[in-house]
């Protein structure tokens, strides 16, 4: 029987997701012993590698240095290089430090976050369900603030990265793919200075007389390419709209492993602003299944 490219896309946005929030958090989790701070050099460093290989495979150079001709899209390539590099930066730390909960927190959060934003800088038209959306979500992190007296800074920064890198890669049309390989490379020297920093100080765990997890931290750059590249090819055959709603496998994933695998706390407070949440979600979604 012949599947159809709405199908496939179904398939490939359902493995992409489903990666991030359940195979990406366990591994993370598997070597929060490492560190996060090499940990996210180990991400930087072999998933360059791994786009640069792509590229080679898929002849896409000409792609690439095009892109080096065009001032405004190194620029924008260069805002996103850190934004990426921050996302990772807390993700792993909020996994290592057992705070996948509060990630899952910013993923739920992220896609309505990205529709204020677009109404904001690009004059998007909001229509009262999405109002509804964003205004829960606002009421969910202000309830947060009252009664920790602190903002969710984990689940905010998760979000706040993430939209907003969405929101600058719409300024520009770059593939994913050529477009994540520039950011690694502007990540790069930054990650290779202190990876050197760590070998000289005796403080890193990726050497020789440890080949098995010299092997899984190089796996960092298969974990980070190989479920974007299932999501955006699953968003380019079923559109982004179901992509969308498929995406929220995600924060779910890691909400359940956070709450019943390793057993993070979750208080009264956090629950409620998480009903606020899964509410305003619903609401989105549903928004989004009659608008396709």
């Amino acid at each position: 029987m012949k599947i159809s490219n709405f199908n496939k896309g179904i398939i490939s946005t359902s493995l992409g997701s489903f990666w991030w929030g359940g195979i990406g958090v366990i591994y993370f989790q598997y070597l929060s012993f490492v560190g996060h701070i090499e940990l996210v050099v180990h991400r930087c460093l072999w998933t360059s590698l791994m786009l640069i290989l792509t590229t080679c495979f898929l002849s896409k150079w000409k792609s690439l240095f095009k892109i080096f001709t065009d001032s405004k899209k190194v620029f924008v390539l260069f805002l996103t290089a850190f934004l990426i590099f921050a996302n990772w930066s807390v993700w792993i730390y909020a996994v290592a430090s057992k705070q996948i909960i509060n990630a899952s927190f910013g993923y739920f959060i992220m896609p309505i976050l990205s529709v204020l934003f677009g109404y904001i800088f690009f004059q998007e038209r909001l229509n009262l369900k999405r109002i509804i959306s964003i205004l829960l979500v606002l009421i969910s992190i202000f309830y947060l603030f009252l009664n920790f007296k602190s903002i969710p800074w984990v689940g905010l920064s998760v979000a706040l990265s993430w939209s907003i890198y969405n929101l600058l890669r719409k300024t520009i049309k770059v593939d994913t793919d050529i477009g994540l390989l520039i950011e690694s490379l502007f990540i790069l020297p930054f990650a290779i200075i202190v990876f050197f920093f760590l070998m000289k100080n005796g403080v890193n765990d990726f050497n020789l007389s440890n080949i098995p997890l010299m092997f899984l931290l190089l796996l960092a750059g298969p974990m980070t390419v190989i479920p974007l590249f299932l999501y955006v090819r699953g968003v380019e055959l079923s559109g982004l709209g179901p992509a969308g709603m498929i995406f929220y496998i995600t924060p779910t994933l890691q909400f359940l492993l956070g709450f019943f695998y390793y057993n993070e706390q979750f208080s009264m407070e956090k629950l409620i602003s998480f009903i606020l949440i899964w509410i305003a979600v619903f609401i989105y979604l549903k928004d989004l299944y009659e608008q396709n």
